[in-house]
């Protein structure tokens, strides 16, 4: 891992150009304000609430899932906004009801089909629950996670969750693990072949973190002026939102993103035990409703 690290940063530091300038045109245009909610791209046909929704409608500038709201997919794929750093697609035929938008306190709820879950940051404000036939799940580390609510399971390719039984147990589910949420809370996770498992869900999420990682090497070095969060950031060219953090890592994927301040090329390592940023959050209070700490937002500044 050492070795590792120490490659990624001699990398960074042959192929990346420091921002001297503390402010560019980039960074002078005011992002759209991002919440949790935001749709990022629409492939094939989709709804929201009932009405149509396409990529256009999305390049247009930011649609929101509100409270209430529930996003649905025929022949296609959706992705939304959750968290600076996680990023929340649904499958084609599938269904979720946004349960909560809150920053430190976001619950999507999974009604039919598959959803998978890319977490690169994680805050320990952040409180990120998704619920499958009224079972909720937390997210406790960045990862790869992927639910099935035909199923009722949660598979965790990479990272840590914590399902509340309807025991109201909490269960702990790692990496390269999966639970039924209909088994008792006395069974254990059982383990999985991950590559085995890969289907178009996981392919069509890894093929989407690739192009926000480029998205990213596009943008990241127009934001290295003083007061920068992490957080969502519009790439123009992209036409969509990208995650800048405050230093360079690898999605669960293995593609390279930089953190802000950094020109240069995209890179490829890491995934599965490679270098990540991300926090640590426990699990806030019983149920999906609520619980969760109070005391200020995760992602801060641009969103």
């Amino acid at each position: 891992m050492i070795t590792k690290l120490k490659t990624f940063f001699f990398f960074l530091s042959v192929f990346s150009l420091p921002v001297l300038c503390a402010s560019t045109s980039l960074a002078q245009n005011a992002n759209p304000p991002v919440r949790p909610g935001t749709l990022n791209y629409v492939e094939g046909s989709a709804t929201l609430s009932g009405h149509p929704i396409s990529l256009r409608a999305t390049a247009a500038g930011p649609r929101e899932v509100a409270a209430g709201n529930t996003l649905a997919t025929d022949n296609g794929k959706v992705e939304m906004l959750l968290t600076p750093g996680v990023f929340f697609r649904l499958d084609d035929f599938s269904s979720a009801r946004m349960v909560s938008p809150d920053l430190i306190n976001t619950v999507v709820q999974l009604d039919s089909g598959r959803a998978s879950v890319e977490v690169d940051q994680l805050f320990p404000q952040n409180n990120i629950q998704i619920v499958v036939n009224g079972t909720p799940t937390q997210i406790l580390k960045p990862g790869f996670y992927e639910f099935d609510a035909d199923r009722g399971a949660v598979r965790v390719f990479e990272g840590k969750a914590a399902v509340l039984s309807h025991e109201n147990q909490r269960i702990t589910v790692g990496g390269h693990h999966e639970f039924a949420f209909e088994a008792s809370a006395h069974f254990k996770p059982a383990s999985f072949d991950t590559h085995i498992t890969n289907d178009e869900l996981y392919n069509w999420s890894s093929l989407r973190s690739e192009y926000l990682a480029e998205a990213n090497t596009q943008i990241a070095g127009e934001y290295g002026y003083d007061g920068f969060a992490p957080g969502w950031y519009w790439d123009p060219y992209f036409d969509g939102y990208t995650f800048i953090g405050l230093d360079p890592f690898w999605s669960p994927f293995g593609w390279g993103f930089y953190g802000r301040g950094f020109y240069g090329r995209g890179f490829y390592g890491g995934g599965y035990g490679g270098y990540r940023g991300g926090g640590y959050g426990g699990f806030h209070g019983g149920g999906y409703g609520g619980g969760g700490f109070h005391g200020g937002g995760g992602g801060g500044g641009h969103r």
